[in-house]
């Protein structure tokens, strides 16, 4: 089973992969498939006008998740990656005022926001619970096109055809064309001990069989610039976060301390746990506010594969560029097995699926680099994963801040003392990491849907207002 690093380390805007980055994807695809017109229609028909509708946990927290904004700006032409997220709100304005989008390569298209986009709560589509369905329209109202996506977890979209193909082929063995497609720790496992491999090594064999060594390396370096920079512009912020529940940034305010004590040499015997946990929220903090962010494995767990790799660079004197390279393609490996055999999706699995998988990957990253056997860095990832599992999705508002900022800084710190765990063993341990990984995606399918990132369960409907 190949994933590339780079499917699940996508570099975007806040503040949810699943709920901003995806259907940000999604129109824009659906304006592909216009301008192609590979599409029946009557002759002479024209496309004058747009309309969405979200359904199922997009529909109940997609204002939170600011995924209004996101379908706009994707209608407009503009990527995740490529968009400036200083840049949103005047185009937001304009399309709002001029009730339209002109997206390049594309006419003048007629959609009025506060008509053409529809949050239906009483309608879910069929195939999973993020679902979106695109609509062009002729002149006199008549439908030309219709087009169903799914959101699935990490940026991740999916037309309804392509989402059967996924359920069917989910937790089978997928041969492709590199020379090390394990679809199982089991089978990471035995291809490492036949070929003597590390597991980073084997995910870098894959990888180069579609770009050079040079290229790869430049990709991934990028990836940490990015995540890096999140980390930076994180720990520079202040003021209220947006989004009405006035939580106040507080990574800024922890990291001076922290510079504060480390320059005057004071003790501190919780210096891993605070410097972790100021990494994790300046990335969650900044996913929150809807700035630059990289999906590890998704935006809402976007605080703990930088937060501990970040960590690792500070605090560990002889990482080099490589180490870095390798962690993360070690925690790919990870995230890609998670995601075939089980979810990514809080959506689907509640957040087990999203900081569980994170500390998953970060801890088999920390371990490889550190050292570890291809059986250590697996039990890392089992260690760091058991102890998320049956982890609900229960975003107060449905906004990535309560519980979301906090939980990144928890799970960084499980992520490191799974690595350290798992490195005072021989490999050797009792859960299998893909018994753990069946056991989430169980638990994820026995979960009530009120605790799948639909906020009508647990802390969002607990919490006392003030």
């Amino acid at each position: 089973m190949f994933l590339s690093v780079f499917e699940l380390y996508k570099i975007g805007i806040g503040p949810s992969s699943s709920h901003t980055m995806g259907p940000m994807s999604a129109a824009v695809r659906f304006l592909d498939e216009i301008r192609l017109g590979e599409w029946p229609r009557p002759a002479g028909a024209e496309v004058a006008g747009l309309s969405v509708s979200l359904h199922g946990s997009l529909a109940f927290t997609g204002v939170g998740h600011a995924t209004d904004r996101a379908v706009i700006l994707g209608l407009a032409g503009y990527q995740p990656d490529a968009i400036d997220p200083d840049a949103m709100d005047d185009i937001l304005e304009m399309v709002k005022a001029g009730k339209s989008v002109s997206p390049p390569g594309h006419p003048t298209y007629r959609f009025d926001p506060n008509e053409d986009l529809v949050f239906d709560r009483k309608e879910p589509l069929p195939g999973h619970a993020n679902g979106m369905a695109f609509s062009a329209r002729d002149a006199d109202g008549t439908m030309l096109l219709r087009r169903v996506y799914y959101s699935i977890g990490g940026g991740f979209i999916v037309s309804e055809d392509e989402l059967a193909r996924v359920k069917a082929e989910a937790g089978k063995p997928r041969k492709g064309d590199v020379p090390y497609p394990f679809a199982s720790a089991d089978e990471m496992l035995k291809m490492a001990k036949k070929s003597g491999l590390s597991i980073s090594a084997m995910k870098r064999a894959n990888e180069e069989t579609g770009r050079s060594r040079a290229e790869l390396d430049a990709e991934l370096d990028a990836v940490w610039g990015a995540m890096d920079g999140c980390i930076e512009r994180g720990l520079r912020g202040e003021g209220i976060l947006p989004g009405g529940l006035k939580v106040k940034r507080r990574a800024r305010q922890i990291h001076e301390k922290l510079e504060a004590d480390w320059l005057s040499n004071r003790p501190n015997p919780m210096l891993a746990n605070d410097w972790l946990g100021a990494f994790a929220m300046a990335v969650n903090e900044e996913n929150a506010s809807g700035g630059r962010v990289v999906t590890a494995p998704t935006n809402g767990a976007a605080g703990v594969v930088p937060a501990v790799l970040k960590y690792m660079v500070k605090f560990h004197e002889l990482t080099s560029p490589d180490d870095v390279r390798n962690f993360l393609l070690t925690s790919a490996a990870i995230g890609g097995l998670i995601k075939h055999n089980a979810s990514i999706s809080g959506a689907e699995v509640g957040c087990q699926g999203e900081v569980g998988s994170a500390a998953a990957m970060a801890a088999a990253g920390l371990a490889e680099v550190l050292g570890g056997t291809p059986e250590q860095v697996e039990n890392a990832a089992e260690i760091a994963l058991e102890h998320h599992l049956g982890m609900t999705c229960d975003p107060v508002a449905g906004l990535v801040q309560v519980p979301c900022i906090e939980r990144n800084a928890l799970a960084a710190v499980k992520a490191v003392t799974a690595a350290s765990l798992a490195l005072k063993g021989d490999g050797t341990h009792f859960v299998p990491l893909d018994a753990c990984v069946e056991t989430m995606r169980q638990t994820g399918l026995d979960m009530n849907e009120k605790y799948k990132e639909t906020s009508q369960g647990g802390l969002a409907v607990n919490v006392v207002e003030c």
